[in-house]
């Protein structure tokens, strides 16, 4: 009944939205003279936190109307190419000559663990300029209808593999996070059966592949508590009247919660000063606020078998690295990988997938030649800055680029990248 009392609280308050909103446009409004005082802005900025705090945010758009091509701005046009219930496959097709080389082929695997695939923009606005990008829009499984059936891990490995069939030979993937375990699954996988359309290189970047090493308060919780406790204290129904009535999830509300608690000193700090950013009339650092929590606070459900078998293959029995793991029964061993290039990333203040997690990776995977895998620790980051920022763009972005295009298959070259080095652990 939680879900329900969540919704109803939800619906309780509506009123009360709208009336701060209401009074928001009226001491905001130039007409009123209240609006130039510092008493009019205090009523403004109490009334706009009171509604974006109890505000349901929607899903963001990516919003990638262009990008640089050989120093020139080209349009870019948004494309559903490959479609099941729960993903999509979205194109950012480049309006680029079409007697230009093609630029290497790049899937990137979003996380499926809450946020939208919209969390990993400046992930796709960094990479645009160097590649053509796909991305997975994972589908919220509250709007998902049980007649569509389940959606768990195996489905995930499923789906990564049918992607990487739709885009053809020589494509390159990119994992962010959570997809780091299940993409490494799809590409041993599909070198196991010896697949053409297995992957030029694989990417992956901040994710959970070993979690014995150095865990983090996410990974010691996951452990401690065992899968039958989330199965008890976090999967819930999803109420009448959307399209996913009666599906177990685990909800986005129950997630955003988990993220919040963890840093929360920060986030009262920022709507603090979100307050009198609006006080004293400093718009810039208002927006950049808004920016930032209209993705943050955007939370999507996620199906129960998903979550669970993620939770207990990942977190709890370290099934990959045990050399456990199995997809439709069948034995994940890494070490069928012989020909894909392997870069692993990690930041060194990563409080959510420890220094060394992603790493194993290499570990695991001992039959790709050591000319063809890297290793990079960024400096002065934690989880976000591995995908996103101004070190993200300045330091990351241009190693994966030439990592990509140096082990493209068609073109492969025999030595370790330029820009690539392995960085000391």
């Amino acid at each position: 009944m939680f879900y329900q009392l969540y919704e109803m609280n939800h619906a309780a308050v509506q009123p009360f939205r709208a009336y701060a909103d209401a009074v928001k446009l009226f001491y905001t409004n130039p007409l009123n003279p209240l609006s130039h005082t510092h008493w009019g802005r205090s009523v403004a900025a109490t009334a706009e936190l009171f509604e974006r705090t109890t505000r349901r945010y929607g899903k963001p758009s990516f919003g990638l109307a262009e990008t640089i091509v050989d120093w020139k701005t080209v349009p870019v046009t948004e494309k559903i190419v490959w479609s099941r219930p729960f993903c999509d496959l979205i194109h950012f097709e480049r309006a680029v000559p079409a007697r230009r080389l093609p630029d290497p082929k790049l899937l990137i695997v979003a996380p499926m663990s809450g946020h939208y695939a919209t969390l990993l923009r400046g992930t796709v606005e960094a990479m645009m300029p160097h590649a053509d990008v796909y991305i997975t829009d994972w589908a919220d499984a509250r709007m998902v209808p049980v007649s569509e059936g389940r959606f768990d891990l195996d489905d995930y490995i499923d789906y990564i593999i049918d992607m990487l069939h739709a885009l053809g030979p020589d494509t390159h993937v990119m994992a962010v996070c959570q997809p780091s375990v299940p993409v490494l699954a799809a590409a041993a996988i599909m070198e196991a059966r010896g697949d053409r359309h297995a992957p030029s290189t694989m990417t992956l970047m901040g994710g959970p592949v070993d979690t014995r090493r150095n865990p983090t308060a996410v990974n010691i919780l996951a452990e401690e508590k065992g899968v039958d406790w989330f199965r008890e204290n976090a999967i819930m129904q999803v109420p009448w009247p959307v399209p996913g009535f009666t599906r177990e999830v685990y909800p986005g509300f129950l997630q955003l919660s988990g993220f919040m608690s963890m840093n929360l000193d920060r986030h009262i700090t920022a709507h603090k000063d979100f307050f009198m950013h609006l006080v004293k009339n400093d718009g810039d650092s208002a927006e950049k606020h808004r920016d930032f929590y209209d993705e943050y606070l955007a939370v999507m459900d996620l199906t129960a078998e998903f979550y669970l078998q993620t939770v207990d293959t990942v977190f709890v029995r370290h099934a990959l690295p045990k050399g456990e793991m199995t997809h439709r029964d069948v034995p994940v061993d890494p070490a069928a990988i012989r020909n894909v290039a392997l870069l692993t990333i990690e930041g060194e203040n990563d409080d959510i997938s420890g220094i060394g997690q992603t790493r194993a990776a290499h570990d695991l995977c001992v039959n790709i030649p050591a000319d063809m895998r890297a290793h990079y620790i960024q400096p002065a980051v934690g989880h976000y800055g591995v995908f996103n920022g101004s070190r993200f763009r300045a330091e990351i972005v241009p190693r994966i680029a030439d990592f990509i295009t140096s082990y493209g298959r068609e073109n492969r070259a025999p030595a370790r990248p330029r820009l690539v080095r392995a960085a000391k652990a």
